[in-house]
């Protein structure tokens, strides 16, 4: 009975050691993994806030976007609580088509100006040529994505586009005098079933407010596109809650169950332990068997971690150091006269 309990404490105990070695080298190669990618990786997804250390860190932040400074078209006073606001303007223009060889000219709208010189028959279909009010993008001008704002590149590349209706009422005056609202546009056709050449059409579109998922550079409390991105913009937006392997699919996994891991071969080792010291002065001390699994576990993990992290390494021997003072203590006592 003695012998077949020491074999037993002596496979647990190895097989608690075996594990935690396992454990932690799959942690250090996955560690290594993303050192390989270039700037260290943070999952801060939504809770994340700016802190100490993470400058130049690329980082995965989630949640519904916050605009503190909303973009506005003062001209025009249309507003939106969005991060983009755009203006599009059209003409109504003469335009050439040929097909099958067969040129024709047919006006309709047209974000451009339309040089008709260039026409086969310019007689009868001159443009108006340069448009008086430009088409432009608005910017908010602060939005927030978790607790971390968001830079101009990477608002220009939110996607989605909803219509933003314009209030006549805001418009000033002059051009409350040239234009009239025609659905979700303004324009200045008297008949706006009926446009003539020349008329204008403005209309206005927002980028809709939805779940993000942003992969960028952090500098200072701010995301930002990687300054030394090989290839890309430097940074990656997707509608939704997207995970780290989602945006970042050449990230090696993270491991699993790295927690339950860890306690299981520490319990492995303390029952172990346990049975090693059945034939003992320490039988069923308990505290003595905890002790011996507070050393040898930790103590594994250290000596692995001494190579690669410091901080690591100083956390699990100061756990053996622990241990070790708990199982002295415990030999002292049961051996202790008395």
């Amino acid at each position: 009975m003695a012998l077949g309990a020491r074999l037993a404490g002596a496979a647990l105990l190895l097989a608690g050691l075996g594990l935690i070695a396992w454990n932690e080298r799959r942690i250090m190669d996955y560690t290594a993994a993303l050192a390989r990618h270039g700037a260290p990786v943070l999952d801060l997804g939504a809770a994340g806030r700016p802190g100490a250390g993470q400058y130049g860190s690329l980082t995965r932040v989630s949640g519904m976007p916050q605009i503190v400074d909303a973009p506005r078209d003062a001209e025009f006073g249309v507003r939106a609580e969005s991060p983009v606001l755009i203006r599009h303007v059209e003409m109504f223009q003469w335009r050439e088509i040929t097909v099958g060889g067969n040129t024709h000219y047919e006006l309709d709208w047209v974000d451009r100006p339309i040089d008709a010189s260039e026409f086969a028959k310019p007689a009868g279909h001159v443009n108006p040529g340069r448009f008086p009010i430009q088409g432009r993008q608005f910017e908010a001008g602060e939005v927030k994505l978790g607790n971390f704002k968001l830079s101009e590149p990477i608002l220009r590349a939110f996607p989605g586009r909803v219509a933003v209706p314009p209030d006549e009422k805001a418009l000033p005056a002059n051009l409350a005098a040239t234009f009239q609202r025609a659905g979700d546009a303004l324009v200045t056709s008297n008949k706006p079933a009926n446009p003539r050449l020349g008329d204008l059409r403005i209309s206005w579109e927002a980028v809709p407010l939805q779940s993000m998922t942003v992969l960028a550079r952090i500098d200072g409390d701010t995301l930002v596109p990687a300054a030394a991105a090989s290839s890309g913009s430097g940074f990656d937006v997707q509608v939704g809650e997207r995970s780290l392997l989602d945006v970042l699919p050449a990230l090696p996994e993270p491991p699993q169950a790295v927690l339950p891991i860890r306690l299981a071969s520490f319990l492995l080792a303390v029952l172990g332990a346990w049975l090693l010291a059945l034939t003992s002065r320490l039988q069923r001390d308990v505290l003595f068997a905890v002790g011996i699994g507070a050393v040898v576990v930790p103590a594994v993990a250290g000596v692995m971690w001494l190579g690669g992290d410091a901080m690591a390494a100083s956390v699990w021997l100061l756990f053996a150091v622990l241990g070790a003072g708990l199982a002295i203590w415990r030999v002292q006592h049961r051996t202790a006269p008395g």
